[in-house]
């Protein structure tokens, strides 16, 4: 691949997984995030070619600084993962104003802001991809919050899109279901009710398992790639059928 590459959010999850395929086909990676423990051992798992940041992207100077260096180390920009996100429940009655506006802030405002930074450094023909989230359309109870956000990064690609398209430059979107990625660790204390939540959730998609991280990475490789050179403003969807074909799963059949 030959390309430079950064990505928010790198150091867990789909994140991280990104990040290991990039390095696989060949890119130059830096990735940022604001968890100095886990960077630490992302350091040791990718390697020391990696260059690691910690930013948190709400940060607007702290992004701007990863950005430049990402530049000055490896000389240009190719492609933009803006992958960090939250989502903590936000149940209609009992949320206050401070953490919706915190996930509005980590999710939607701080995308836009990091892509507008970037654009002086993204080469034409670049390729940016935003990870969204089913949550953008199923409804669950208690997500008001990061539902709405991830639905305005959907939407935010495709004006972005028409705007950057006379430079080549093309914005996507994932959008992952059940992932099996550590945000799921909030919900559970221990092995037993890690495997218990997983079969429930499991029920409701229609190949019957959970997806993996490297299954979300593969789809943003190929968005990044030449090989999806007239891909654009389009969202793949990855969870298993749930929101295709929900009546598939098993907890319809008899």
């Amino acid at each position: 691949m030959g390309k430079v590459a950064l990505i928010t959010g790198g150091n867990s999850g789909i994140g991280l997984a990104t990040a290991k395929r990039f390095l696989e086909e060949g890119a130059k990676v830096a990735i940022t995030g604001r968890n100095q423990k886990t960077l630490e051992t992302t350091v040791q798992e990718l390697g020391p070619g990696v260059l690691v940041m910690k930013a948190d992207v709400t940060d607007r100077k702290a992004m701007k600084k990863a950005i430049a260096a990402t530049v000055e180390q490896f000389g240009n920009l190719d492609i933009l993962f803006a992958n960090a996100g939250i989502g903590p429940l936000t149940p209609l009655g009992s949320t206050s104003i401070e953490v919706f506006e915190e996930i509005l802030s980590v999710n939607v405002t701080s995308t836009f802001f990091i892509v507008q930074e970037c654009l002086p450094y993204l080469n034409d023909g670049a390729s940016i991809i935003f990870n969204s989230s089913v949550q953008n359309v199923n409804g669950r109870p208690g997500l008001s919050a990061y539902a709405a956000s991830k639905a305005a990064v959907r939407t935010m690609a495709r004006v972005m899109a028409s705007e950057l398209s006379p430079r080549g430059i093309r914005i996507n979107v994932v959008t992952p279901g059940a992932v099996d990625t550590p945000i799921w660790d909030a919900t559970v204390t221990t092995d037993e009710d890690r495997h218990t939540l997983h079969k429930v959730v499991e029920r409701g998609i229609p190949l019957g398992r959970m997806g993996d991280p490297l299954e979300v990475a593969n789809a943003v490789v190929f968005l990044a790639s030449d090989e999806s050179s007239f891909i654009q403003a389009t969202e793949i969807v990855i969870d298993g059928g749930a929101t295709g074909a929900p009546m598939g799963a098993p907890i319809y059949k008899q």
